[in-house]
């Protein structure tokens, strides 16, 4: 299950639902090992120079293979869509990807069956879809910043002769929509007297909390106050 579908089996199943895997991407367990109580599944680290591998049932997953299956949903809702088959793509990372986080996507794309014809910046891909740079006369310095669901970056480009150049990235991988999400949990629990730690004991009510702030957080959005049924909420 790929999407909403599986988003609805963290709290029966949250050892063997997977999110966030773009942050493990090209990393070893000694990368994130500092981050490991963040996810609700088991992340491996028998060989801490190694890519990091994800426990789901007896199976061992790498980034790269969980990212395959996401592509693959996406290759196939494309092709619904556009009623033929999709075989290539040009795929987007942000602009502070090393070597290896890039490789991992491409391989990523390939398992998924897709000819990778590129790996674009994505603050380069977000000037092209403004119409930034598509004149060729086109020269100046843009700030593109992107907040997602795991990171928060700023990347400053300079654009001549339909040349994107980034001049400067800068960002942080644990700074995004699930980290914000942490906080208002964090905040919840600080009420009621409780520490992070103790939703190591009880994943299941860890990942209610998690979609209860994403909730909040959502809400907020466009509202001063929310109210959340915490009845729901089972432990």
């Amino acid at each position: 299950l790929v999407g909403n579908e599986a988003k609805k089996m963290l709290v029966e199943q949250p050892q063997n639902t997977i999110y966030s895997v773009k942050r493990l991407m090209g990393k070893s367990y000694t990368d994130v090992k500092q981050y490991a109580g963040f996810f609700g599944y088991k992340i491996i680290d028998d060989d801490t120079e190694s890519l990091v591998k994800i426990k789901v049932n007896d199976r061992f997953y790498t980034p790269i293979e969980l990212s395959a299956l996401i592509l693959t949903e996406l290759k196939n809702r494309a092709e619904q869509a556009l009623q033929q088959t999709v075989s290539k793509a040009v795929i987007t990372v942000p602009a502070y990807f090393n070597d290896a986080q890039r490789q991992a996507t491409r391989d990523a794309g390939k398992l998924a069956g897709l000819d990778v014809l590129r790996i674009v910046n994505e603050p380069t891909a977000a000037s092209l879809a403004y119409g930034i740079g598509l004149n060729p006369d086109d020269e100046r310095t843009i700030a593109v910043y992107d907040l997602g669901g795991g990171t928060f970056d700023i990347s400053v480009l300079r654009i001549e002769n339909g040349i994107f150049e980034v001049l400067s990235t800068n960002g942080d991988t644990f700074l995004g929509g699930d980290d914000f999400d942490r906080v208002i949990m964090n905040h919840w629990l600080q009420e009621h007297g409780l520490t992070p730690e103790t939703l190591h004991h009880n994943i299941s009510l860890g990942q209610q909390l998690r979609l209860l702030a994403e909730e909040a957080k959502m809400a907020l959005s466009a509202t001063q106050t929310w109210q959340g049924n915490a009845g729901n909420l089972h432990y």
